[in-house]
């Protein structure tokens, strides 16, 4: 395979990188506040600061910055101007927004885990599981399943599909339905994972810790290998001029690798 080349390290938090419109990547520094921008000669400066610990990251097909905030917990438009898109569900706050998805329509996938009760996070509502969301193009905000017990890194097939989360020791698949909700939950994969990519083929690959690699799956859920990192990667995803760039985060450090598979041009991750 190709190298992976470390970029930088020593960032305040690595998370959510997607491609821009313009093939640069940008992801969250999400300790130090930040989005960061890397072009497409390796240039690297601060793009957003303010970010109220964003950690995922999208664009809607409005050209819309949206990201998973975690300090104040919503999903949110980050720029061009700031606005709140879900805060609340059953009148009571989100706990920690981790990452998301957008779909054609421009419905907006996330994952709400419960935080460790020793992380500096606000307390959870009283009873509230980790929960999938999907807010409407309208605006609404709907609950897809309590299936995933464990929600982190979430992922649409290149047909929408299908939805991949993350949870815990697996990667679950689910069918979309044309109003957005998901039905006929299953174990994709069993691996543990965090953030997640996909190429134009469907395969999907997951930032694995334990493995301090990319583990790679072909749509039917077979491991095809792993490509690995340095640190333990919490994201992944493509960006580049052809979308062919695959950009690694994790534990403050920043590399990428040059493919021969491409992400999806259509939209960030």
């Amino acid at each position: 395979g190709t190298k992976v080349v470390l970029l930088r390290d020593g960032f305040n938090g690595t998370e959510g990188v997607i491609s821009m419109p313009d093939g640069s990547a940008l992801f969250t520094e999400q300790d130090a506040n930040k989005l960061i921008k890397v072009d497409k000669n390796d240039n690297i400066s601060t793009y957003l600061e303010n970010t109220n610990r964003t950690v995922g990251l999208a664009y809607d097909h409005k050209g819309r910055l949206i990201g998973t905030q975690s300090r104040n917990p919503m999903v949110g438009v980050l720029a061009p101007t700031r606005q709140v898109l879900a805060d609340k569900f059953e009148a009571q706050p989100l706990v920690r927004p981790n990452d998301l998805v957008i779909d054609r329509n421009n419905g907006i996938y996330f994952s709400d885990p419960i935080p460790n009760p020793q992380a500096a996070f606000r307390e959870p509502p009283p009873g509230r599981k980790p929960l999938l969301f999907y807010i409407k193009p309208s605006g609404q905000l709907m609950k897809l399943t309590e299936e995933v017990t464990a929600p982190n890194g979430v992922q649409l097939s290149p047909d929408e599909k299908t939805l991949y989360a993350t949870n815990g020791t697996r990667i679950m698949a689910f069918d979309v339905q044309p109003d957005g909700s998901v039905k006929n939950g299953r174990t994709f994969a069993m691996s543990g994972g965090d953030g997640l990519a996909i190429d134009t083929t469907g395969r999907l690959y997951a930032a694995v810790a334990a493995v301090r690699g990319i583990r790679v799956f072909s749509p039917q859920g077979q491991d095809l290998g792993t490509i690995p990192s340095g640190t333990p990667p919490q994201s992944v995803g493509f960006a580049g001029p052809q979308k062919k760039t695959l950009y690694i985060v994790g534990r403050g450090a920043l590399y990428k690798t040059q493919m021969i598979a491409e992400g999806i041009k259509s939209r960030a991750k």
